[in-house]
Parts: structure tokens; sequence; C-alpha cells
């Protein structure tokens, strides 16, 4: 059998789609395939008078966008290693990683090109603005000429279906290094192979029913691989239609763009997910009478009913499924999912797998779980009793990493001796290989008599309970103490005081001890006054908290 590779889906998808729409700006420009692949060929000449070689690095750097996209595809379809950074890192950290991953040329939105010290950054060569793919900065004087050079030659002679051409990579070739910001702080550059890549697209094509002009909203960042993976490049080589988010992607914003795009899919995280239940749904279902109708059966299926029509719509009204990804779900927001029978998903990964491990369709997946583990790759749970004791979940297969770059330390680290990937969560399978994810090893607590205190469990608990937005539980002198950053939108509403507050976080923590068993209980709470720091993929920073 034909190994699939980039280079057959991307110029089959490009060939059968060419007079399509592909890339949409929200509020910005239209694409079609075939204009696209006029400015990824244009880029691709820009790319060889420059002398660049095969396994050169180019990064991209600037929020969701269609030339983001464009860049993307440039890269990799000529043989060249994609460095995405994200828009979010601070100076010190993005000169880092064009440094430390030898990118030549540089492609950014102008907004942020400030951030980049060109002169302190010896092998970077050019930037370009990713606004229009014009010359920013450069070393060489006759840069200009060989970019006006590049694009003049592709304006003036048409391209055609067959003349569009995708660099062939070896499996085991590296195509990306993703740079991550992680919980534990440090960042390091994942080598994520052709391989890899390949696997995941046929993996979505095999299991999520996307088709040719279907539609999809990108507002993940395309810098991570999440994002990357599933709102680009399986949407793009499925034929889809994807129009890009390039600004913060608040519930209300979200709201809007779902209901005009209507999306056949939608990919999020948890945390974008539970601010809409709290904020759209939640004030219904905390009224005395609503709890008293869901609690009579023929008037709670009902009931039930009329919610999930008003979440459906707000996702667009047309989507087959919500996938989630990037941390566990709060599981009284799962509960009540699964109980009016709305389409979501839950699924497991790390950018180290590039990303996926684990997932299931909505409608066949099983309650608490993070799907089942994916048909190219083996899990294994580091205890004496995998379905009982959490203990580490290790995998191994197509979707691995090749390492971290120049890093060959952290690269064995992170392997056993025997070969497989440790993901540092810890969770437990069952027998048809479905994963429950109980926490990060490194954020477990040990309990008074040897308990393992799974910090994530317990937060999800307390932010279900009303005027709190986060939460972080922390060990301080042998006692479980919850960091709590308020929700001030429902404390104006509400026109409570600072008096007020500690009375409501007093009762709050008195329920959620209720829950608990005595040696997870609460001892006390901290009342914060800004967000928690996140990373990309709206994880808390942890480390920063301890």
């Amino acid at each position: 059998m034909e190994r699939n590779s980039l280079a057959k889906l991307f110029t089959k998808t490009f060939q059968n789609n060419w007079d399509n729409l592909v890339f949409s700006d929200y509020e910005g420009q239209d694409l079609k395939y075939s204009e696209v692949a006029n400015t990824i060929m244009s880029l691709q000449l820009f790319y060889q008078l420059n002398g660049l070689q095969r396994g050169d690095k180019i990064a991209v750097l600037g929020r969701n966008s269609a030339n983001w996209g464009v860049t993307f595809l440039s890269s990799v379809s000529s043989g060249l290693v994609i460095v995405p950074v994200l828009p979010d890192f601070n100076k010190t950290d993005i000169n880092h990683i064009i440094n430390h991953s030898e990118a030549k040329i540089l492609i950014a939105a102008k907004s942020l090109t400030e951030q980049v010290d060109f002169d302190s950054l010896p092998l970077l060569q050019t930037i370009l603005y990713i606004e229009d793919f014009s010359l920013a900065r450069a070393k060489d004087p006759s840069m200009q000429y060989k970019i006006n050079d590049a694009f003049k030659y592709h304006k003036e002679n048409k391209l055609s279906k067959s003349s569009l051409s995708f660099y062939e990579w070896q499996p085991e070739d590296a195509c990306i290094i993703s740079y991550t910001s992680g919980t534990s702080g440090f960042t390091k550059g994942v080598l994520i192979p052709e391989r890899s890549l390949v696997s995941n697209i046929v993996f979505a094509q095999e299991h999520m029913p996307l088709k040719a002009s279907n539609k999809i909203v990108s507002f993940l960042p395309m810098a991570h691989v999440y994002g990357l993976l599933f709102e680009f490049l399986f949407p793009v080589s499925t034929g889809c239609h994807i129009t890009f988010l390039n600004k913060m992607p608040t519930p209300a914003v979200l709201t809007k763009v779902f209901g005009e795009v209507k999306p056949h899919l939608v990919l999020s995280v948890p945390l974008i997910i539970e601010k809409i239940y709290k904020k759209r749904l939640l004030p219904t279902l905390e009224k005395p009478l609503i709890k008293i109708l869901l609690a009579i059966p023929g008037i709670s299926l009902i009931l039930q009913k009329k919610i999930k029509a008003k979440l459906l719509d707000t996702f667009g009204g047309r989507f087959f499924e919500i996938v989630i990804g990037g941390a566990p779900l709060n599981n009284d927001v799962e509960k009540f999912f699964r109980r009016i029978k709305f389409p979501f998903s839950i699924g497991y990964g790390m950018t180290e797998c590039g990303p996926l491990i684990s997932y299931e369709a909505w409608d066949k997946t099983m309650s608490g779980s993070a799907g089942r583990l994916v048909d190219r790759m083996e899990v294994r749970i580091d205890s004496a009793d995998p379905f009982n004791e959490p203990g580490e979940i290790q995998v191994r297969g197509e979707n691995v990493m090749l390492g971290y770059f120049k890093n060959e330390q952290a690269t064995k680290e992170s392997f056993t001796t025997d070969g497989w990937l440790k993901t540092g969560d810890l969770g437990v399978i069952d027998r048809n290989n479905f994963i429950y994810i109980k926490g990060r090893s490194k954020n477990m607590i040990l309990g008074p008599s040897g308990q393992n205190i799974y910090p994530e469990e317990i937060e999800s608990k307390i932010s279900n309970q009303p005027f709190i937005a986060e939460c972080v539980v922390v060990e301080r002198n042998g006692k479980l103490v919850a960091l709590i950053f308020p929700d001030a939108e429902a404390l104006k509403a509400e026109k409570k005081d600072e008096n007020a507050l500690r009375l409501i976080m007093e009762e709050n923590i008195k329920k959620t001890n209720a829950e608990l068993p005595k040696y997870a209980q609460i001892s006390g709470f901290e009342l914060v006054k800004e967000e928690f720091e996140k990373t990309p993929k709206k994880n808390i920073k942890r480390f920063k908290y301890l």
C-alpha cells in the first residue's frame, strides 16, 4: 500500500478544490485554493533566491490569519522547517526561540516586529511582514529585489494546477520545531516529524466527518499543534473553507463569529466552554423554579431540549461535534452536557505527539474519559493495576516526536529506557483503551496518610461555585489552600462588596469540603487580584503559585 505523505495530501486537495475558497480572515480577505497556491509558489521562489537549503528554518510570528496559513504551507512545501512562535511569548522568549531554532527568515506581524532584536540574531537574514509579505528588515541590500522578482514572476506567469509542487519529506524528517510554554515553565523545541503530522491528519480524516466546502473557524493558536492540526491542516486536507479569527476569542466574540460562519466542526479548550456555560447557562440553571422543574421527569425533558437548542445555537447550529482538548473539563459541566445529550467529545494529547493520543466520537465515548487511544498508538500505565491504580500514562507509536531540538538531556529524560514517551500525566485505562486522566504527576500532592491528592479535581469543584472565575489549590505547611480569582462581572452585577465576598467564599469552601474526603479538605482560601498566568493552551502556570 502506497504511503501517505504531506506532499500527496496537499497536492491532491489543492488540485481537487482549485476554484473553491480555502481561507478567509474574519472581516477581511477571502482566498481561493488557486490564489493560495500562487502565493506559496512565489514564496518558494523567494526562498530559493535566498539560497535556503532543505532543512533550513523559517519562523512565523503572529496571530491566526490566512497569511499565517500561507506561510506554513510555503515552508513545508519547500522542504524547510517551520518554527511557529506564539505571539503571547515575551520579548526574551521570542528572541531566544528565533536564535535557538537557527531561523534564517522570520515572517511576522507588523505589531510584533519591534519585539525582535534583529541585529543581535546572527543567523536571521530577513524579516517579512506577514500582512502582505513585504520587506521589513534585511542584512542583504538586494533582498528587496529578490522579494519583488519572486512575486512578479508568478504574477506574470499564471500558475496551473499541475505546476504546484510540494516537497516529498521522509517520514523521520522533522518538519516543525514547536516551542512549548508548559505548566512547568520551561521552553523546549519539540521536533515533530512528517510521519506524526500525516498520522494525525489521516486519523482525523477517518474519524471526523468534515467534507470539501465545509466550514470551520480557526481561533485556537495556530502556533500550538492542537489548533494547527485540527483547525488548519486537517480541514485544508479535506477541501474545507477556514475562517481565521485574529482577535481574542471571548464568549461574546465567538458567539458572533459562530453565528455568522456556522461551522461544521468546533475545536475548543475547556476554559472557553466553561466560560460559555457559566455566562450563558448557569444563571438560568441556578434559578429556584428551574431547579424544581428539572427534577420533574416530563417537564425536565422539555426544558433540557430548550437548553440544548440554546447551546447549539451559541455555536452556530450546524456543527456535528465539539472536540474539547488541552486540559480536563469541569466535572459538573461534563455531567450536564451528557445529561442533555450535547454533541461534544473530550480528546487528549500533547505537543510531543503532534498532538493526538486519544479521542472518540461524542456518541461512542465513555463519560469521564478523555477518549479511546487512537489506533496508531500504544499506551501503558506505570502502576501495578492500570485499570484501578493511577500511574503515569506512557505512549509510543506513529504520533510521537523525534525529541527536543539541541537538547539531548531533555530528550533522554522524556523516554523510558525501553522507548516509551513519558507524558507526565497520571491516569488509568479500561479494557477498551479509554483513558481516564487523574492529574499531572508533578502536581500530585501526597496526603497526610500517603493518599494521592489531585488538585485539579478539587479545583474543578471549587470553580463551579458562585462568583469564582478561577482557582488553584496549593499545599501550605501540610494543609491545602485555595487561591481564588473572583468573578468580577458577576460580583458587580449582584452588587456584592468586599465583606460579602469573603462570606460567599467561606460558604463556597464549606460546600466544596462537604463533597471531599477528609484528607483532601480545604483548610482556607486566599483571594488573588489578577487572573492566573496561563500557557497558550490556557493551562494555569502552577509553578508560579506554589
